[in-house]
């Protein structure tokens, strides 16, 4: 059905196939900044740091699937 669909998201790590990551292990983020981009049912949509804080863990590589809710990050809040 239509939620089978949805659950089926992509992870995207770099705003483009040539670009660097939008952020990588060890890098301190501002609370908005945006940490990756999911793909669901053609949409883009940025995902964004919820605090301030430093990202200890990318848990998805470019291009994995990514089920709707799944922790994409490990992150310490600043």
């Amino acid at each position: 059905g239509l939620g089978d669909v949805y659950k089926r998201q992509t992870y995207y790590a770099a705003p483009g196939p040539e670009q660097p990551p939008f952020v990588k292990a060890g890098d301190r983020v501002k609370k908005g900044e945006t940490l990756c981009l999911i793909e669901a049912m053609k949409m883009m949509s940025e995902v964004a740091a919820p605090c301030d804080c430093e990202i200890l863990q990318i848990l998805k590589s470019n291009g994995d699937l990514a089920a709707y809710g799944e922790t994409l990050f490990r992150y310490r809040a600043c």
